[in-house]
């Protein structure tokens, strides 16, 4: 699975939210400042080259659907951040989670009950 860039994460987001639709629909649900139609079909264009989405042609227009779940692209990118950012390390990640943002000590007895059911399963 590639990378995505951000233009192009941020019209999966809308996909994901979505499931299908044609351009203008991903348009419409898009933030402002809302890019060019055109710019937005090149988009979900590279999208489909990259495995993304798939389409289905109803005459001239082209409806697309989600090929890749959210959930794989979200384990996929965190897995890199963790690789790339923290040497591979867990503790590496948690300890920045801890030190950079200052997690309270509800949160922290959270976190740490996840780790006591993850290490369980």
């Amino acid at each position: 699975m590639e990378e995505l860039i951000p233009q192009e994460e941020q019209a999966m987001r809308v996909f994901w939210k979505v499931e299908r639709g044609v351009v203008r629909d991903i348009l419409d649900r898009l933030p402002e400042p809302k890019p060019p139609y055109t710019t937005l079909a090149s988009t979900i264009k590279s999208l489909e080259k990259k495995g993304f989405l798939g389409h289905k042609t109803y005459g001239k227009t082209h409806e697309y659907f989600v090929l890749v779940e959210q959930s794989a692209y979200k384990k996929k990118k965190f897995n890199g951040i963790i690789r790339d950012f923290f040497d591979g390390s867990v503790d590496n990640v948690l300890s920045f989670l801890v030190k950079e943002k200052k997690l309270t000590k509800k949160e922290l007895e959270e976190l740490n009950q996840l780790i006591e059911k993850g290490g369980k399963s």
